[in-house]
């Protein structure tokens, strides 16, 4: 027979007592139930004032030991599906927490509305008293919706490889990105020093990252005199923040080349660019000969057929200053004090020089 309600909130009243503090999984587990159910019978209780609610745990109204309020040495760390930039500020973050004495928990975010909000949920009834999150925020839109829910979070929170704008409601998070201003600076520098005066910019648009390398093109651009012969389309047919709909601005690579007479391409990411390069070949344009190419990210941009220049964020120093800003808020909690100055890092990128860049060909 299923266990009533009260005799259920009966029981974990009397694990909260004895524990001082439990998580939400964890009796969710030991009662056999599934964590909603826990989460309500928990809500319920608070209301009553039978306990209080923590995120993703159950705490006595007794004082309890610090460290046993503490909720463990846990954080968790919230990316998107098929990041492939991303896994090595994983890895940067996953080594800090480790040597700091914290476990990190890596959740997978899929691109549906509401992913990134169900999964915080998730970590933060596993336990986790810090969060790194780096939301898809496909759209500004997208990334304004879920402000609300991001100020309302009572953990300690740094957002990795985004940044919030200076008049929204999360503009006191921590935070750590590249700057990828500076990376289009470092591009456009090389390639002008190369002669390069034509430059085409393929570039994704559905991510905070691709939205500043855009902007930053079109600025830079227009502050060197390149803007006339300077243009942008998708580095891919799915680069948009709708990959199901027709986009308008996809174009073939090499016909805009060709139409346009550009002798260099900026290509973000290079995923992508490892793509467009080969159809860069087949259709007959040389690269770097006829065409300079530096892609952007620098995940795999060596290991193509030519190996492309490319911009190189510090990827795995993005989680590992994450860690360190986190821990500061943590020592902080801990501690009892009160919270410091909020910290917007922004971290260099490198351009590393590889085979697919050369001098600009002679006009003909």
């Amino acid at each position: 027979m299923r266990e009533s309600a009260q005799k259920r909130q009966g029981r974990i009243a009397e694990v909260v007592r004895d524990r001082g503090v439990a998580r939400i999984t964890d009796l969710a587990d030991e009662l056999g139930v599934s964590v909603v159910t826990v989460r309500r019978d928990v809500e319920e209780m608070a209301r009553r004032g039978e306990v209080r609610r923590g995120h993703g745990v159950a705490r006595s109204l007794r004082p309890v030991p610090e460290e046993v309020a503490a909720g463990g040495d846990a954080v968790a760390m919230v990316v998107p599906e098929s990041n492939t930039y991303l896994t090595e500020a994983v890895q940067g973050a996953r080594e800090a927490a480790e040597k700091a004495g914290l476990r990190l928990a890596l959740h997978i975010t899929a691109g549906d509305a509401g992913a990134e909000r169900e999964a915080v949920h998730q970590a933060l009834d596993a336990g986790a008293r810090g969060l790194l999150l780096s939301p898809h925020w496909r759209t500004r839109a997208e990334a304004e919706s879920d402000h609300s829910w991001l100020a309302a979070l009572d953990v300690p929170t740094v957002l990795v490889e985004r940044r919030p704008a200076r008049t929204s409601g999360i503009s006191e998070l921590d935070c750590v990105r590249s700057d990828h201003a500076y990376g289009v600076h470092l591009t456009l520098g090389h390639l002008v020093r190369l002669g390069h005066r034509r430059i085409v910019l393929a570039a994704r648009d559905d991510s905070p990252t691709a939205r500043v390398i855009r902007a930053e093109f079109a600025e830079q651009t227009a502050a060197r005199g390149l803007a006339d012969g300077c243009r942008t389309i998708l580095s891919s047919r799915t680069a948009g923040p709708d990959p199901r709909a027709a986009d308008p601005r996809a174009a073939d690579l090499a016909e805009v080349v060709g139409e346009s007479g550009a002798t260099a391409v900026l290509i973000h990411s290079d995923m992508d660019a490892l793509v467009l390069v080969r159809r860069l070949q087949a259709a007959g344009v040389d690269v770097p000969g006829r065409c300079s190419v530096v892609a952007y990210n620098d995940v795999v941009a060596d290991m193509g057929p030519v190996p492309l220049t490319a911009v190189a964020p510090p990827k795995a120093e993005l989680g590992r200053v994450g860690v360190e800003l986190l821990l500061r808020r943590l020592d902080m909690a801990r501690g009892g004090l009160r919270p410091g100055p909020t910290r917007h890092v922004e971290l260099l990128p490198d351009l590393v020089i590889r085979e697919s860049t050369t001098a600009a060909p002679p006009a003909v």
